[in-house]
């Protein structure tokens, strides 16, 4: 646990009493500070009382008297579509509004590193697609390599509930739009921006607002080195203001769509070989295409980025490549789950939106494609430009008639479920074919979560294999 500093004695209201709330009310209680802790689910409050916290209704008229702080949890609005009341009554009280993300920030570094010889470091990885893939390939080469590392935020454990570090230890964090947000202090040591691309506009109040979201990580703290995925105006600009100057290192430009030139420094991967170039010179490589754990361009494009992060902690390009030989993948980010009669069966859940739905459609070959659930604002229209692998596609959830009507001519069937779906694709596939379930929608029709809906994939392709 990282105790949060600067609270002893402080009154700190704690709203929102998922992982991170409950994290952060233990932080803030060993830190000295009294937690006040609040959820509108009476199964969040509850979980608080059997941990010993004193509850406080924010929503009451008296709700933040006495209260220095207010520690929100990231899935809470704080500002679009509307405030939290909650929120809006704490800013009409005065009262400072922050995350766990702010709080660790301010609470990361102790008195002990005083004796360290290497002060512990931070990356952080935001962006809008690729970013656990990126974080977890960053943790998982250092830890190749012999460093100790741990792997906290939006993905592994809560930012507060990571160990402290201890001499030359690094921490790799994966940020959402919702963690940067709201932080107070944003501080990385090394930032990666990996792409953006719509989503979550109504939280931000459009792509302005998120790109704004995400640009705060690196805006506020001024890492000492930021990997930028330039791929997009957006990381174009955000490059461009990072920069000093032409050549300027602390600068490392990602590509997976052109060869970067100039006297900078840059890593880019074309036709899956990964190139690192700096003042015009070629200072390493690596071949991406038999790297089983990082398929297709969207991630040989998380593989640049995490590559970039990893020179800038010190690592030799050859302790990179192992280190990527030996990444399995993430659960859900296409994830090869089984082969059947030379049909590979591929559990891309986490492709939730139109852009990562259209990077895995041009990861694989021959594509029987499983999409649906809770279809996001502007449909899926825009997939029509890489639908040329597809040989069919198996429609599920609320909006699989929907989703029909947006993909023109091409074969469909709509299966509703997905033990259905994965049945049909199943019979119907020849060898060679991908069984691939990549939704560009939300999950929450039909499952709790990505996971959750990755899960069920999965069991239905075990059970072909059971049938068989």
């Amino acid at each position: 646990m990282i105790p949060v500093l600067g609270y002893s004695g402080a009154r700190v209201a704690v709203l929102g009493l998922g992982r991170s709330g409950l994290a952060a009310a233990r932080a803030l209680q060993a830190g000295g500070a009294e937690p006040l802790c609040w959820d509108d689910s009476a199964e969040g409050r509850a979980k608080a009382e059997a941990e010993g916290f004193e509850l406080r209704d924010l929503s009451r008229a008296d709700g933040f008297n006495g209260v220095d702080l207010l520690v929100v949890s990231p899935g809470i609005p704080h500002l679009y579509p509307s405030p939290n009341p909650a929120i809006a009554a704490a800013w009409t009280a005065g009262v400072p509004v922050d995350n766990d993300i702010g709080l660790f920030f301010r609470s990361f570094a102790r008195p002990e590193w005083n004796g360290y010889d290497v002060a512990p470091r931070v990356v952080a990885v935001t962006g809008s697609n690729g970013k656990s893939t990126t974080a977890a390939l960053i943790d998982h080469c250092l830890r190749e390599a012999g460093r100790v590392s741990q792997l906290a935020g939006n993905i592994g454990l809560g930012v507060l509930d990571i160990d402290p570090p201890g001499d030359g230890d690094i921490v790799v964090l994966e940020l959402s739009s919702y963690q940067t947000d709201l932080a107070r202090a944003l501080t990385p040591d090394v930032a990666v921006f990996t792409n953006l691309s719509p989503d979550h506009l109504d939280r931000h109040g459009g792509l302005g607002g998120y790109f704004a979201a995400k640009r705060r990580l690196f805006a506020e703290g001024g890492p000492d080195r930021a990997i930028i995925g330039v791929d997009e105006p957006e990381g174009q600009y955000l490059a461009n203001q990072l920069s000093e100057g032409v050549g300027d290192a602390r600068v490392i430009a990602v590509s997976v769509t052109r060869k970067l030139s100039g006297p900078g420094w840059s890593v880019f991967a074309r036709k899956g070989f990964l190139s690192e170039w700096r003042k015009g010179r070629q200072l390493g490589s690596v071949d991406l295409r038999e790297i089983h754990g990082l398929p297709g361009r969207h991630n040989h494009q998380n593989a640049c980025a995490a590559y970039g992060a990893l020179r800038a902690l010190g690592l030799a390009p050859r302790e990179i490549a192992a280190g990527f030989a030996s990444f399995a993948g993430l659960p859900h980010r296409s994830q090869i789950v089984g082969e059947r009669d030379g049909v590979r069966f591929v559990n891309d859940s986490k492709a939730t939106n139109v852009d990562s739905a259209a990077q895995a459609l041009q990861a694989f070959p021959n594509i029987r494609w499983i999409l649906g659930g809770m279809g996001k604002d502007g449909g899926i229209s825009a997939l029509s430009a890489h639908l040329g692998a597809v040989r069919k596609a198996y429609l599920i959830g609320h909006s699989a008639r929907d989703f029909a009507l947006q993909l023109g001519g091409l074969d469909l069937e709509i299966c509703e479920t997905m033990d259905r779906a994965v049945a049909r694709a199943a019979a119907e596939a020849e060898p060679g074919d991908t069984v691939l379930l990549a939704p560009a929608a939300a999950s929450f029709d039909q499952f709790p979560n990505f996971e959750k809906r990755g899960e069920a994939f999965i069991a239905a392709v075990k059970a072909l294999h059971g049938a068989s």
